[in-house]
């Protein structure tokens, strides 16, 4: 589940910098789909820092043909992800 985290703007830039990192591992999460066209299951990295609704195209570490990839994250802050054909 993503964690959207909030900050205080009094730090100094050590502390920044440690926050970015927290920030950054909090933001990405993992699911596993599968590929349209070769039924292979991947692991696909999620990033909330892309909003919460998110259509791009990645191509399949297998087949390397391309996706349609549509990512929604609700308001409990669960991600669901669909993986079509680029074609259809």
């Amino acid at each position: 589940m993503f964690d959207f985290l909030g900050g205080d703007d009094d730090f100094d830039d050590e502390e920044e910098l440690d926050d970015e990192e927290d920030l950054d591992a909090e933001l990405t999460e993992a699911t596993i789909v599968y590929c349209p066209y070769c039924g292979e299951s991947v692991e696909l990295l999620l990033d909330a820092s892309g909003g919460e609704m998110q259509e791009y195209v990645e191509d399949c570490e297998v087949c390397c043909q391309p996706w349609s990839v549509r990512v929604t994250i609700d308001q409990d802050g669960v991600a669901h992800v669909d993986v079509n054909a680029l074609d259809e």
